[in-house]
């Protein structure tokens, strides 16, 4: 049963990387004050498919100049170094669009113009094209022209690119629906009982939210408060239940009755989410089997690492760096508060857009613990990926009025005694000043005293985001601040937590 069950969910896998790749050609994600769409979200999505078609013709260029091979055998060099689960999906790909891609190329048309060729980047109405080298001497609308003419003879490709939808196969139906759901409403691919917990960590499970430990029973979740002090079941998952036997008192109430016991939940975007791509990904002179272990996982959560992140990373770094996290510190300030944390982000999310996402919120006003909730929209707002930036801006006015609906939101759902953190946006300014003649220009003084490099605190790929060392000295800092600023807000210190962990030892684990 449990290899069946394995093998369904690898094939889910495969199936989430197939209908990401048609979501991000669908419609954008809303923005400002826009209603949700009904269909796939995808909005800085279509960008994405264009960039992402670009670095894979680019590493195929690499890899043939690099290991001095022909266009073809670099393509089978990149799916060789692929997991097994998911090469054959790179397989069909690479028979598709490989002898396209290698004519192309041999034809000396750089990644730009192959992928227009190929229509996985678009122009928008009105919008120059989009492009990421410097153009072709003939001009980029010239060459792109010459190349459809090269490629729109293919008769297998054109079936391909003219098929609407995989969902349209019946076999698929039922599963893409239901991947629909999970892409759409950020919840839980696998979760049998509906309490908005898995036991399956990515296609947002528990790498976003606290692990359930019982998906059969809807009333065991995280981060509720314990039913008759959990003297029989775990109803909270966090591994402390049973009977002393030494005073027949129940552990959670020896150990977490007036602890303060509260969960953190980050409402946010892919900063908060913490989007990253390896760069071994991207390095060919390095690039081997292990280059792309990870790469399930990364894409079936969405290219995030949320397990690693600043607000409710729990696992030690795979990506360099180390992990420190709010919800870390306020676990080890009380033990009690084990797997309490949610995760409600998204990639390209705004003020507008977690109008929608925040009803993915699992919180129990009467039978759940407070919470201690980041609301970290940080950029999207400003940075909305629209040729005329500043027409398409969150106005001051929407963004006053997106924060106040979702404040009052939370205020329907959250228990007593929750807190609500809100952070502003990132100067843009700042990010200018600093970025706009260097490659890796980004300085953080504590960083620095310590030894360190500035570079260090950017992710590599993006250029962007903030690296995972960014991530955990930003947790040390801002948790030295609350101490010192709001204390009351962590809750205090359980003096049992030594005791805690003597006893269930065994019942940490994440």
């Amino acid at each position: 049963m449990r290899r069946f069950r394995q093998k369904s969910l690898n094939s889910c896998c495969i199936f989430w990387l197939v209908l990401l790749l048609k979501a991000t050609s669908s419609s954008p994600l809303p923005h400002g004050n826009d209603p949700p769409p009904l269909a796939l979200p995808s909005g800085l999505y279509k960008g994405h498919t264009c960039v992402g078609c670009v670095l894979v013709v680019s590493v195929i260029e690499q890899l043939a100049q690099w290991h001095n091979s022909t266009v073809k055998a670099a393509v089978e060099r990149l799916c060789n170094y692929i997991p097994e689960k998911v090469q054959g999906f790179c397989y069909v790909l690479a028979e598709l669009y490989g002898p396209h891609i290698a004519d192309l190329i041999d034809k000396e048309m750089n990644a730009d113009v192959v992928c227009h060729s190929l229509k996985l980047c678009e122009q928008d109405p009105g919008q120059p094209l989009c492009h990421l080298y410097p153009p072709p001497k003939v001009g980029l609308s010239t060459a792109i022209r010459k190349a459809k003419r090269m490629v729109k003879t293919s008769k297998d490709l054109k079936s391909f690119m003219g098929f609407s939808s995989v969902c349209a196969f019946p076999p698929l139906a039922n599963l893409c629906e239901k991947m629909k759901y999970v892409i759409r409403n950020k919840l839980p691919f696998e979760d049998t009982d509906g309490d908005k917990f898995s036991t399956f960590p990515t296609l947002r499970g528990y790498h976003w939210r606290g692990r359930d430990c019982n998906d059969k029973n809807s009333t065991v979740y995280p981060g509720r408060r314990p039913d008759n002090w959990d003297a029989k079941i775990d109803s909270n998952c966090n591994g402390i239940w049973g009977v002393d036997p030494k005073d027949g008192i129940p552990y959670e109430e020896k150990f977490c009755k007036g602890a303060d016991s509260q969960g953190v939940v980050l409402l946010g975007d892919s900063a908060g989410a913490h989007f990253h791509i390896p760069p071994e990904w991207m390095t060919v002179t390095q690039m081997t089997a292990k280059s792309f272990a990870n790469l399930p996982m990364a894409f079936t959560d969405e290219l995030d690492w949320p397990q690693f992140s600043e607000i409710t990373g729990f696992l030690n770094s795979t990506i360099g760096g180390w992990t420190d996290s709010l919800y870390l510190r306020l676990r080890r300030r009380n033990r009690c508060n084990h797997r309490d944390l949610q995760n409600i982000s998204q990639n390209g999310g705004s003020s507008g857009n977690l109008l929608s996402l925040i009803k993915s919120l699992a919180r129990n006003q009467l039978l759940d613990n407070p919470a201690i909730v980041i609301y970290a929209t940080i950029g999207n707002d400003v940075c909305n990926g629209n040729h005329d930036t500043l027409a398409h801006m969150t106005t001051p006015k929407e963004m006053h009025s997106n924060v106040v609906q979702a404040l009052q939101y939370l205020d329907t759902r959250l228990p007593n005694g929750s807190h609500v953190i809100l952070t502003g946006l990132v100067d843009g300014r700042f990010l200018w000043d600093n970025l706009h003649d260097r490659y890796h220009p980004l300085a953080t003084e504590e960083w620095q005293k310590m030894g360190g490099e500035p570079w260090q605190l950017i992710e590599p790929v993006d250029g962007f985001h903030p690296s995972q060392i960014a991530a955990a000295l930003g947790t040390s800092i801002t948790w030295q601040k609350a101490l010192h600023e709001w204390p009351q807000v962590l809750g205090k210190e359980n003096p049992f937590n030594d005791q805690i962990e003597a006893v269930f030892k065994d019942q940490g684990g994440h």
